[in-house]
């Protein structure tokens, strides 16, 4: 036995439970005992979460290296009404490509279970039916691979390994001429393109919105530049027309901003490397040498290519003059936070549009179901929204309104805003000069943008693969109003003082990176700020007392975590002084957004795991 295993806690793993049943296995439901003899790591996710994307891709290598061992399960744990639908989550597993078995849970019972905090977090269960890991954020790949090696070393030895095929069932592909397309514009020549997000390609179609011109793009996920046929994208959503005549293209999942020329046919990229940005990557330089994050939309406006750069919460922006990119607005906090554009926060922005006097790029900041727009000062508002917990479908004055993470939005010429509510399956208008928002039209599928066609609005029905043609109405559509609050359970605290701990453990092998300073960095904040009496702020610690207020009954406490951990080769290497000159060194971080409930009784410690387990709460244990 190693000696990482001697000093492995190990938990026994609560059991697999969710109402709306397994996708991806055939039919078959499966249970823990099922699945023992394997490494299982579970991916507890939600649809509408970027970093939970970010890990599907994360994960897909691992699972390749080690098919005939490791299980992953994407446990799917709900945050917005529509995603505990279960024909929500079947189309998601499609839309994103998911090719591992998932665990529909609406009712997050197995979050519970295993006391899940944040999406996305990823669990390592040993062959014997043990916890042996936790670890919530992206960027933690790495970590469990190398404890994946080590487990199927043990395992093997002691008998305990079985290898072979796993559970994962591909489902019957659909034959339709779109599949989940994510966003469309009306080209000069009076013909649509539409990025069909799922199979990788842009698609040209008649005025009519049905019949295909051409198919730009192999089909297949990669980063090719070349003619429309050789082309290749991974999951492209954004479009935006460019005084060239050119197109410029979000390649989502490519992290990169892409140019397509509809008269060569030729496709080529402006910016980005095709790897994704991490915290202390560059956030200006030449377009292709920085790393992008997951961007979504993209607008032109005051010269420049707006960027919805969903994956980090902000606005970049790319300058044709010279060839750059930089961010323009947003910390990279995650929340809504108006004011100064290097002050705000933003939450997954996803849609972009400029008002037709070029005074507002209106946004949609999907996570936080919120309408909002930045100024030519560079200052940023919102019209619609309050918050990352708070959504529904609810007309009328602005300031109690309410969507449901909207992806899409249109300007429209009289200066109100078509908002695609994609959740709510609507399209809804914004009036700025009434503040008040209605209904335009009802049972649409997943509208995820919408664009104009003479006195007809065209949205992008992505889940029903369709272009549906609309006349714009003169007369709002009546709904009864409906509000949620996220399906996550509060945490019940106790008024006064809280022990907030963040719990990193350096994965095996790795330790703290203090080359250049403290490796860890810890930011608190709350909403409403008042629920803090002391403990707000930005510090190196990991652990932090709080004081809460007693006069506030109810909150959301938010934690942003950033550890950074290097290759400890120390015992293995051989070069001079026994240390690796250039370890890989790797970033771990995570936001928070805890919802509390104060209450006579409550904890007066809220552990947060961002790699490891919480000793204080998991005890080691044996067979």
């Amino acid at each position: 036995m190693t000696d990482s295993a001697r000093r492995r806690a190990r938990v026994r793993a609560p059991e697999l439970i969710g109402k709306g049943g397994w996708l991806n296995t055939g039919g078959r439901q499966y249970t823990l005992a099922d699945l023992r003899g394997r490494i299982v790591v579970l991916d507890f996710w939600t649809f509408c979460c970027i970093n939970c994307l970010h890990v599907l891709d994360e994960l897909r290598e691992l699972e390749a290296k080690h098919r005939d061992t490791l299980v992953v399960i994407g446990v799917h744990s709900p945050k917005f009404v529509h995603e505990a639908e279960h024909r929500a989550v079947v189309d998601a597993v499609e839309r994103y490509g998911v090719e591992h078995p998932v665990l529909d849970d609406p009712e997050l019972a197995t979050w519970k279970q295993y006391a899940v905090r944040a999406w996305p977090t990823l669990v390592v269960i040993d062959p014997e039916g043990y916890v042996v890991a936790q670890h919530a954020g992206e960027g933690h790949v790495h970590a469990i691979e190398r404890l994946v090696t080590e487990l199927e070393a043990e395992h093997e030895a002691k008998g305990t390994l079985r290898r072979g095929d796993g559970p994962y069932v591909p489902p019957e592909p659909e034959p339709t001429t779109l599949r989940f397309p994510g966003k469309a514009l009306l080209l000069p020549s009076g013909t649509f393109l539409v990025s069909d997000t799922t199979r990788h390609q842009l698609v040209e179609l008649e005025a009519d919105g049905e019949t295909v011109v051409r198919r730009i793009g192999q089909g297949s996920r990669g980063l090719t530049d070349s003619t429309w046929v050789r082309s290749r994208f991974n999951q492209p959503q954004g479009l935006a027309l460019l005084p060239d005549g050119s197109v410029a293209v979000a390649d989502t999942v490519n992290h990169a901003l892409r140019r397509f020329d509809p008269v060569s046919g030729r496709t080529t990229t402006l910016a980005g490397t095709g790897w994704q940005w991490m915290r202390g990557d560059a956030t200006s330089g030449p377009g292709r040498e920085v790393n992008l994050s997951s961007p979504w939309d993209v607008a032109w406006w005051n010269g420049k290519v707006w960027i919805a750069m969903a994956g980090i919460h902000q606005l970049w922006a790319y300058d044709p003059a010279d060839g750059t990119v930089s961010v323009t607005a947003g910390n990279a906090n995650e929340g809504l936070v108006d004011g100064p554009a290097d002050e705000a926060w933003f939450a997954q922005p996803s849609g972009l549009a400029v008002s037709p006097d070029g005074e507002r790029l209106w946004l949609a900041d999907s996570e936080t179901s919120a309408l909002r727009w930045v100024d030519r000062g560079g200052h940023v508002h919102t019209a619609v929204g309050t918050g990352l917990f708070d959504f529904g479908h609810r007309d009328g004055a602005a300031g109690q309104a309410l969507l449901q993470h909207p992806l899409g939005v249109t300007a429209l010429p009289d200066g109100s805003v078509a908002v695609a509510d994609t959740y709510n399956h609507a399209l809804r208008r914004y009036d700025p000069v009434t503040g008040e928002l209605t209904t335009l039209a009802t049972d649409l599928r997943e509208p995820s943008d919408a664009v104009l066609a003479g006195e007809d609005i065209v949205v992008v029905e992505s889940a029903r693969h369709r272009l549906t043609r609309l006349r714009l109405p003169e007369e709002a559509v009546r709904v009864e109003p409906v509000a949620h609050r996220t399906r996550r359970a509060a945490t019940e605290v106790a008024p006064g003082r809280l022990r907030l701990d963040v719990v990193f453990r350096a994965p095996a092998g790795q330790k703290l990176d203090t080359r250049y300073g403290p490796s860890t960095r810890l930011l608190v904040s709350s909403t409403p700020p008042e629920l803090l009496l002391e403990g707000e702020g930005a510090d190196t610690e990991l652990s932090r007392e709080l004081e809460l207020n007693p006069a506030v009954t109810q909150g959301v406490l938010h934690v942003s975590a950033m550890a950074a951990s290097c290759d400890d080769t120390a015992s293995d290497s051989g070069s001079a002084g026994g240390a690796d000159v250039h370890p890989a060194c790797h970033v771990h971080q995570q936001d928070w957004g805890v919802p509390l409930r104060l209450t006579k009784g409550g904890a007066d410690r809220l552990p947060l795991v961002l790699a490891g387990l919480d000793e204080q709460e998991a005890a080691p244990q044996t067979p």
